[in-house]
């Protein structure tokens, strides 16, 4: 952070202050066409981007280090610092230079951490990017996996092997905590993810259960499976607060949360899921199993595969449903063929419905959404005229999104792209 020196100027004042709101955050800071770095943040930032670091202010009396690159290249220096397992503050101009006299208002337009990003260039296709809260009450630990790419939320409670089982299995890229188990768990999880510790108050039952029924609009949580899951809710809780803490308010695309039921899956420890390399290689240029088995023609596909690796069924119902349909596949090669002409067009649905939550969707992605959703209807008609009772069930599921493919014609005929995000579809 800047010393006490380079307070003397008014922009450095500036700095200082959103700085201090930002404690720990790598703090981008605009001034005109670039995004600076100050101080400790710019010798961070030299390093890991293998950009210049100078001084400003060379030689008086209130020197400080400097690096810094041009605005439009924010896509590609962003991943890398966020990569590199820092909370960047994304801090921009707030109005027109050229209108100001004097200092220009700025302010944190987005606070992007390892687990809290929508920026394509900081996440894995095939692979969510979960963050993680853990919490360890009197009887029991909850955790919460949330995706804000996705929107998919989970969460889960029981002892400690069995929350330790669950960390390996979803990897998450970021883990949050309380304060007061600070020790405990960057003892624990430090050195293998990226961390970061909150204040004691956010993990409080009531605050997060009210958080959670906000969120999803709901009198209660039991239609969701995790009533009477304090500390379970109270991960879960603390992951809305994340959000807003770090600029990301609109999570209307978060409207549920699914229950990790510990009966339903075969856990594997650590060293199960490391020695039989199921997602990853022990050796470099090594070829896991997940990526000899990865077939999968979507991002979205090959994401669920994964889910399907990490967390194998035990219930032989579910078992013997999924093999049906693979056989059906197997098979029919045909009916294999037409499906894989339609998904071919789909692009990344999940991730793209989360932009146009948020209003970042641009107008190439609404093109990308379009084609996507026009393949739905071929998708649902092939599935109902198979001879499988599960195929036919897939079928039944898909809504053929008329009125979203209506709308989208309309609004990119009248090029009017930026009203329709702004109405959220």
């Amino acid at each position: 952070m800047a010393g006490p020196a380079a307070m003397e100027t008014p922009l450095m004042k500036q700095y200082n202050a959103i700085k201090a709101k930002y404690p720990g955050a790598l703090l981008l800071f605009r001034v005109g066409d670039f995004y600076e770095t100050f101080g400790e943040d710019a010798i961070r930032a030299a390093k890991i981007l293998d950009i210049t670091l100078t001084k400003r202010g060379n030689g008086s009396a209130s020197e400080i280090e400097l690096a810094g690159f041009p605005h439009h290249a924010l896509d590609t220096y962003l991943p890398k610092l966020v990569r590199a397992g820092n909370r960047v503050a994304i801090c921009d101009q707030l109005e027109d230079p050229k209108s100001v006299k004097g200092i220009v208002k700025r302010g944190v337009t987005e606070l992007v951490t390892p687990g809290v990003s929508y920026n394509d260039n900081v996440l894995e296709r095939r692979r969510n990017n979960f963050l993680a809260a853990i919490f360890s009450g009197k009887n029991a630990m909850g955790i919460a996996f949330l995706d804000i790419s996705t929107g998919e939320f989970y969460a889960a409670q029981g002892p400690e092997n069995y929350i330790n089982k669950l960390v390996q299995s979803f990897g998450p890229a970021e883990i949050i905590y309380t304060k007061s188990q600070r020790e405990k768990f960057e003892t624990q999880f430090g050195e293998e993810y990226a961390t970061f510790a909150l204040d004691d108050w956010v993990f409080a039952f009531d605050f997060a259960n009210e958080k959670l029924i906000q969120q999803f609009k709901t009198n209660s949580l039991k239609g969701f499976g995790i009533d009477g899951m304090n500390e379970a809710i109270i991960a879960a809780g603390s992951i809305l607060y994340y959000l807003e803490a770090t600029e990301h308010r609109d999570t209307e695309h978060i409207s549920a949360i699914a229950r990790i039921d510990e009966d339903k899956y075969v856990w594997l420890d650590k060293f199960t899921v490391r020695n039989l390399e199921i997602v990853s290689s022990q050796n470099e240029g090594g070829v896991p199993l997940l990526h000899v088995l990865d077939q999968t023609v979507t991002a979205m596909g090959s994401r669920n595969l994964r889910k399907w690796m990490i967390l194998p069924l035990k219930e032989k119902q579910s078992i013997d449903e999924r093999l049906q349909v693979v056989e059906q596949f197997y098979s029919d090669e045909e009916l294999t063929e037409k499906l894989l002409e339609q998904l071919h067009q789909v692009a990344d649905l999940e991730r793209l419905i989360s932009k146009v939550a948020v209003g970042r969707i641009n107008p190439r992605e609404l093109l990308q959404l379009k084609r996507s959703l026009k393949a739905i209807l071929p998708v649902k008609e092939i599935l109902e005229k198979s001879a499988s009772a599960e195929l036919k069930k897939l079928g039944d599921q898909l809504h053929r999104c008329d009125f979203l493919l209506e709308k989208i014609d309309k609004e990119l005929m009248d090029d009017a792209p930026c009203s329709f995000i702004r109405a959220g579809l």
